[in-house]
């Protein structure tokens, strides 16, 4: 029995090991399904019409889930005064965001991120021939913003480096009021002069969830594998075990004596049984 007690315990693990490795492998084609949920969702909400704008009444309620990439119009004033600088690296190269507010006719301001500049088109003077003046019309699509900074950069508003758009934290700086806790990417719509470039926006999820789902599974077959193959290697070590020959012998030659006494049935055998 104590060398059977590892084994049993061995056993007992790799059976959890392979239903949590099936979990997972479950989890991760839900995962799966959610995701492609998610993309067609995001889909339909780019290629569809645009609306408006959620209103102030709503912007508490805003969320990525139901709101982002929505194709939104919005009609006002730039602050172009205002405008702020955020890094960026597209497929035009290195650059910035140009993220410029949007005063709307109802007093609401919203950041726009009017597109793309290279680093030589930084400053707003190399291309002032893209700041409209007046009132203009913005389609494109709307995003969360982006708190606290990039991947291993934070955010420094006092020195003017910005590596993500934080809508909170840069209307604070520019000390803008009633501003909506989203921006808007631009669509394609060319700018006077060329900058900035608007339309560059990116949509993609990656989906490795079916991959995932398989090498869970796989795990889980090999260790089940495993599994078969110890018990089996410990059946037949028990059966070659020297104590078992002993213990199989000895009941052999119990169901030999057996056998034997029933075949005596006359009289001499009764005496010779009761005799002994």
């Amino acid at each position: 029995m104590r060398s059977a007690r590892p084994s049993l315990v061995l056993l007992t693990l790799g059976m959890l090991g392979v239903v949590l490795l099936s979990a997972l492998g479950i989890w991760q084609v839900e995962r799966r399904t959610w995701k492609l949920a998610l993309i067609e969702r995001v889909e339909q909400r780019m290629h569809a019409a645009p609306v408006a704008p959620p209103p102030p009444s709503s912007w508490p309620e805003v969320s990525a889930a139901s709101d982002e990439y929505r194709r939104v119009t919005v009609r006002g004033n730039f602050l172009n005064a205002d405008e702020t600088l955020v890094q960026a690296v597209t497929n035009e190269g290195p650059g910035f965001w140009v993220l410029t507010p949007l005063r709307m006719a109802d007093g609401t301001t919203v950041l726009i991120n009017r597109g793309f500049v290279p680093p030589d088109r930084r400053d707003p003077a190399t291309r002032r021939d893209g700041d409209p003046l007046g009132t203009v019309s913005v389609t494109g699509l709307l995003r969360m913003s982006e708190p606290k900074g990039g991947f291993l950069r934070s955010n420094d508003a006092s020195a003017g480096r910005w590596y993500s758009r934080d809508v909170a934290a840069i209307a604070a700086v520019h000390g803008l009021s009633h501003t909506a806790p989203f921006f808007i990417d631009a669509d394609a719509t060319p700018n006077p002069g060329g900058y900035p470039v608007g339309g560059l926006t990116i949509v993609r999820f990656p989906n490795n969830h079916l991959i995932y789902a398989l090498t869970w599974f796989a795990l889980a077959l090999m260790l089940a594998g495993a599994l078969l193959r110890i018990a089996s290697a410990r059946s037949r070590t028990g059966a070659s075990d020297p104590r078992w020959s002993s213990r199989r012998a000895a009941v052999r030659r119990l169901i030999g004596a057996a056998r034997n006494l029933s075949r005596d049935t006359g009289p001499d055998a009764r005496a010779h049984i009761g005799s002994a």
